[in-house]
């Protein structure tokens, strides 16, 4: 007789999301994340929770189902008995992933995409990689990201950039992009289509980041502050993103009346970089907040 998998409850460091540990694994190496009911159709765990009111994401990933809410109701409220209603379907024999529809291999298309940096490349999926960015400029900083670390072996490879669809590459001069983007592009097709992991605990970083945080990181900033990110948020970074980058707003001098941001990516370092926040970034900022910011500086990531 099979032994009955045991539920419990972890808390995280954000307020909103609750882990649901199970004392053995229920995925397969394999980390998932729902948004919707409808994404969720290859999960009928994933699925019946959506049916919850306050249930607004559910994360299956190894041996837990992560879950956040939305604010109303509390999780003092409700987690126990979500916790037995995750433990109960399990141990019914209930399916957490249909293995009909997780195993069957979807074919797995990259393609390579210039940038205004001309040492970058931008490799495109046609699947979600990542859940947030991550940069690496050498191999010592990809102990938790096994495709980066593999590309790092390649030698012409500089740094790596991967967000949520696609991954630059930075590469150093002794190779020109007509004789590797191929190579490139073939082994990271290659490396995804085989389900290898991208990043370890991405959905974990991933709780980390969440808009709570993020909420109280914003309200933390000076009013011209927060009017600078929003802008960035809304007009920059999606431009900047489809050229194999990423802009974060580091911080604003009211004295000197100066910004401070970080690029990375296909930006970071880009000889067209300066040009851009010059004749773009700072003329915005300049025009839509009156004379609050005179200049714009980078710090490339």
């Amino acid at each position: 007789m099979m032994e009955s998998i045991k539920i419990s409850i972890k808390n995280t460091s954000n307020p909103t999301i609750i882990k649901f540990e199970a004392d053995e694994f229920l995925t397969q190496h394999e980390s998932f994340e729902f948004n919707t009911i409808d994404e969720a159709s290859i999960s009928p765990l994933a699925q019946q929770l959506f049916y919850l009111p306050f249930v607004k994401k559910v994360y299956i990933s190894g041996n837990f189902i992560a879950v956040e809410r939305y604010n109303i109701v509390e999780w003092e409220d409700v987690q126990g008995e979500v916790a037995q209603q995750i433990e109960s379907y399990i141990n019914n024999g209930g399916v957490i992933i249909d293995p009909s529809t997780s195993k069957k291999k979807v074919p797995v298309t990259i393609y390579a995409e210039s940038t205004p940096n001309p040492s970058v490349m931008k490799f495109v999926a046609n699947k979600k990689l990542v859940i947030h960015s991550h940069e690496f400029k050498s191999i010592d900083e990809t102990k938790n990201a096994p495709l980066a670390s593999e590309l790092f072996h390649f030698p012409f490879v500089k740094s790596i950039f991967i967000d949520e669809n696609f991954v630059s590459i930075t590469k150093y001069d002794i190779a020109e992009w007509n004789d590797i983007t191929m190579e490139l592009r073939e082994f990271i097709r290659s490396y995804i289509e085989n389900d290898k992991t991208i990043i370890l605990n991405d959905i974990d970083n991933s709780i980390e980041k969440t808009t709570k945080k993020l909420d109280q990181a914003f309200e933390a900033q000076d009013d011209i502050s927060k009017e600078i990110i929003s802008i960035l948020e809304e007009y920059v970074k999606p431009a900047v993103a489809s050229d194999g980058g990423n802009i974060e707003f580091q911080s604003y001098d009211p004295d000197n009346k100066t910004v401070k941001v970080i690029l990375q990516g296909a930006c970071s370092g880009c000889p067209s970089s300066t040009f851009t926040l010059k004749n773009g970034i700072e003329n915005m900022l300049r025009e839509m907040l009156n004379g609050k910011v005179n200049t714009v500086e980078a710090i490339n990531g």
